[in-house]
């Protein structure tokens, strides 16, 4: 029987893990450019560099990318990536606070404008501000 071959199974099978292992590399490797843009290029001196090639390690992820991510920093590319912070409601109006890394700000706060509204949920706009929501929970959680 054509394609019923062992081999055409491994292919699908190895296609499907280098697809979900690129996927991770890409994320990590974009964490470890901002880190080393935000800071110093050494992960001694750069807590949030040191964490990002943690993680990068934990995800088997080889020493030349992240190398590579690092020096990508030094080269003040084309991309350049920011840390942004949106606020909006989840399952049973629990306040969501959601941190992205991105290189576009329309494209991210409309994907996640999508997500949460297919959800029947909702971004706030700037009524309430909920870091002081939560720091306010936090610090009423500890005088009990």
């Amino acid at each position: 029987m054509a394609g019923h071959s062992h081999w055409a199974g491994i292919k699908h099978k190895k296609g499907r893990a280098d697809k979900e292992r690129s996927k991770i590399f890409s994320k990590l490797s974009r964490e470890i450019t901002v880190a080393a843009k935000l800071g110093d290029k050494d992960p001694d001196m750069n807590p949030r560099l040191r964490t990002a090639i943690q993680a990068a390690k934990q995800a088997n992820m080889p020493k030349d990318n992240i190398s590579r991510a690092i020096s990508k920093s030094e080269m003040g590319g084309d991309k350049n990536y920011e840390s942004l912070r949106y606020e909006g409601f989840g399952p049973s109006n629990i306040a969501l606070i959601i941190e992205t890394l991105t290189d576009n700000k329309n494209r991210s706060a409309s994907s996640i404008r999508t997500v949460l509204q297919k959800k029947w949920r909702k971004i706030r706009r700037n009524r309430i501000n909920y870091p002081y929501v939560f720091q306010l929970w936090c610090n009423s959680r500890r005088k009990k």
